[in-house]
């Protein structure tokens, strides 16, 4: 089962998403690709402004036709969850209310130092807890 981790957006570093596309499921390999990546966005491993990688180099990392990826990406973006921006890239779009939204950046630009700094995710929770309870 092939396995690929996405580029954070910008940065180069590993956005901590892994794919994993199995040809023995019942689903369809878009359908795996399409819900793995709506996962990773619902679980916040993958946020708002998070670069996806081409639907080329993604078909190669998991050997898949292109079109299976494109048809994927093509659902996504439909859906709302992803966003192309041409010569920019695809990306994980920003969804919800305007204050949820400006969350979500805060959000990601928070994992960014984190991971700048060499904090840890269980670490980078506590810092947060923290601050929420204060």
């Amino acid at each position: 089962m092939p396995t690929t981790p996405a580029p954070r957006s910008g940065d180069g570093t590993d956005a901590g998403l892994s794919l994993t596309i199995d040809p023995a499921a019942a689903a369809a390999p878009f359908e795996q690709l399409r819900a793995g990546v709506v996962d990773a966005v619902q679980s916040g491993r993958l946020a708002p402004g998070d670069r996806l990688p081409t639907v080329r180099a993604l078909a190669e990392r998991l050997g898949l036709a292109t079109n299976t990826v494109a048809k994927a990406y093509r659902a996504l973006e439909g859906d709302g969850v992803i966003e192309t921006r041409g010569r920019n890239g695809t990306v994980i779009a920003e969804y919800g209310d305007a204050g949820r939204r400006a969350l979500q950046r805060a959000a990601a630009d928070f994992a960014a130092l984190a991971r700048r700094v060499g904090v840890d995710a269980a670490e980078a929770r506590e810092i947060v807890d923290a601050a929420l309870r204060g």
